[in-house]
């Protein structure tokens, strides 16, 4: 994020040494709409500015004065966080792969999500980076879009680099690597329990996300009611109950995940970048750990009924998840799939 704002800053910056060109890939459009006024302010000192995400429509995404490519959620470019900035004298670029998993220390799932990345400042390295861009984007780039980058390139190809640019570079990486070091406590190795309302903050519900990003785990967990429970210890049996759930749920999920109470007999837990065998694997995981640890703890179930999803959507579907869950205890499933819906 700050190697992308400052090569932003870059473009804006006051400088004779245009023509310049920019693009930039979002992913998704949320991302490009959070954007819109700087990309709108560095249109308006570019010779050409080129922005791409996913389901964009350049009737409605686009901010003003640059040329939005729509991408397929399916191919490559759809995995790239990207900055380019090239002039005949300056070049920046930042290239950044979601990895599809994030940070257990993270607060947030965005402020998590972890990326294979590469930025430089050399003038080359930007020069690289925008013709492949530039053969990617092919045929869906307007004539007169793709004439102007073309005349941008030949401009860079007829001015020579500037000697020092190994220099700045050194000093830009020393900067970015000192302001990435910055990083919270180390977690021990349980999930973090969570209220509702810190679940839907953690999940972005209240800030900048997108859909098609990372996937997350969902397992709904309904164990039986409290007054089925022995009854040895009286009124502490519910409460005993939910923190040995707790406790076992948070050991199943990690340290990148989150468990929540959502009502008296039902828990929810999340876990970020879960593959769907896994997740069903793990689902499968909270009835055999709760036999075993049943037959040590008399506050804990020896049965659970599970629902599980793997999903890309945002805000999260945990009403889905509920209505599996009711679904799998009415007809006695003890381990329910519930199936994505749509392209996400």
């Amino acid at each position: 994020m700050a190697v992308s704002h400052a090569i932003e800053r870059a473009a804006l910056a006051a400088a004779e040494d245009g023509p310049m060109a920019v693009v930039a890939l979002f992913q998704r459009v949320p991302y490009l709409s959070h954007e819109r006024r700087v990309y709108e302010r560095i249109a308006e000192r570019a010779a050409v500015t080129v922005v791409a995400a996913v389901g964009g429509d350049p009737a409605v995404d686009r901010p003003a004065g640059t040329v939005l490519v729509p991408l397929d959620q399916r191919e490559p470019l759809a995995r790239e966080w990207t900055v380019v900035v090239l002039t005949p004298r300056f070049g920046a670029t930042l290239v950044a792969h979601d990895r599809e998993t994030v940070d257990a220390g993270a607060e947030t799932l965005e402020a998590g999500r972890l990326f294979d990345g590469r930025w430089s400042i050399r003038r080359d390295d930007a020069l690289h980076e925008f013709l492949r861009l530039r053969r990617a984007l092919g045929d869906r780039l307007p004539p007169a879009t793709a004439a102007t980058m073309d005349a941008v390139v030949a401009r860079v190809r007829e001015v020579p680099a500037t000697p020092g640019e190994s220099r700045a570079d050194a000093m830009f990486r020393h900067m970015a690597g000192r302001s990435g070091r910055s990083r919270p406590p180390a977690r021990e190795a349980e999930a973090r329990f969570a209220t509702s309302e810190e679940v839907r903050d953690w999940s972005g519900e209240s800030g900048v996300t997108a859909s098609g990003v990372l996937p997350v785990a969902m397992l709904g967990v309904r164990v039986p009611a409290a007054h089925r429970l022995p009854a040895q210890a009286g009124r502490r049996t519910a409460a005993m109950r939910d923190e040995s759930m707790l406790t076992m749920l948070g050991e199943l999920a990690g340290a990148a995940g989150r468990v929540t109470r959502v009502d008296e007999d039902e828990f929810l837990v999340l876990i970020p970048g879960l593959s769907g065998d896994d997740a069903v694997q793990l689902a499968q995981r909270v009835n055999v750990q709760l036999a075993e640890a049943a037959a040590h703890n008399a506050f804990l179930p020896a049965t659970a009924t599970v629902a599980v999803a793997v999903t890309r959507r945002r805000p999260l579907p945990g009403e889905d998840v509920r209505q599996a869950l009711r679904w799998a205890v009415a007809e006695g499933v003890p381990v329910a799939k519930v199936t994505e819906p749509g392209p996400e």
